[in-house]
């Protein structure tokens, strides 16, 4: 009981996080940047007062896959926080949440994986359920900057079925072990982007950053990263993967729900049942892959 209430809490964390992000006023790639530093620095702090030692071999036999998934998770959040910039986060989330209709389409590429006739159907109803997302828009119209906010989201997505895909690929380290040296990685990788795109503007949004600012890029780095990463992976060895399927949907339906609390943001027809397509099809292979979480 105890380790489904630590996944359960971390998926309504998960579900949270476009609201706050929405209310930081840095950039993607800024917000992302500075969430995989405070993140990283809260998981080695833990690691450290856990007594938790790394194995080296291990790190460096699986170093090349660590360098490029860590670069792949950072910038997925870069791709998955535009996202809330340019459409709601309902359809920002839902378009995430197809990353797992790609993973069905790459594992034969990668891993050798047969694409069965049911997995083939999933990607079929998953695109139908995209396609009635994107046709909802307003009043059945699509506008550009929602078209361009659900791009954003299947950009995060391709990317974030890329790292579950090398995270197959990874031997002898667990998935915390995993996440914290992805997440150094992907701070290392971001950093350069970041100050190469803002320039000497990168210094000054931190240089007048307020107290408001300051409190929710914390959270989003300690609650939102480091803490949740800690709290899901301890959890998921004491569960089976069904039951981890299952609370995992409380992620998307959680991000919904409190975007439109806390947002006003409407939620139409299509879109409900574009999402319930699309989450179906994804409980698919959600179903056979207990490391595999939205992880926003």
């Amino acid at each position: 009981m105890q380790a489904k209430i630590k996944v359960v809490a971390a998926m309504l964390i998960f579900g949270s996080i476009g609201v706050l992000v929405r209310n930081i006023d840095l950039s993607p790639g800024e917000t992302a940047f500075l969430r995989a530093v405070i993140g990283s620095i809260f998981l080695l702090g833990t690691s450290f007062f856990l007594g938790h030692k790394f194995s080296s071999k291990s790190v460096k036999r699986n170093a090349p896959l660590l360098i490029f998934s860590g670069a792949a998770l950072g910038t997925n959040w870069i791709f998955l926080f535009q996202a809330y910039e340019y459409t709601s986060i309902a359809n920002a989330t839902l378009s995430y949440y197809f990353a797992p209709i790609f993973v069905i389409l790459l594992a034969p590429l990668i891993l050798k994986e047969r694409l069965t006739p049911a997995k083939t159907a999933c990607v079929f109803v998953a695109m139908l359920g995209l396609f009635l997302i994107v046709k909802a828009g307003n009043g059945g119209t699509v506008y550009s900057h929602n078209f361009i906010g659900i791009i954003y989201g299947l950009s995060a997505s391709v990317l974030y079925a890329g790292v579950t895909l090398m995270n197959k690929l990874i031997k002898n380290l667990s998935g915390f072990e995993t996440t914290l040296i992805q997440l150094m990685c992907a701070a290392l990788v971001l950093l350069p982007y970041v100050a190469l795109k803002n320039g000497l503007a990168f210094q000054g949004a931190f240089a007048g950053a307020n107290f408001r600012l300051i409190t929710l890029i914390l959270i989003i780095g300690i609650v939102h990263t480091g803490f949740v990463y800690f709290l899901y992976f301890t959890a998921i060895k004491e569960l089976k993967t069904q039951t981890i399927a299952v609370l995992s949907y409380i992620d998307p339906v959680s991000a919904v729900i409190i975007a439109a609390i806390f947002l006003s943001e409407p939620l139409g027809t299509l879109q409900i049942v574009g999402g319930i397509l699309i989450l179906g099809s994804a409980s698919f292979p959600l179903g056979h892959d207990k490391c595999f979480s939205s992880h926003r």
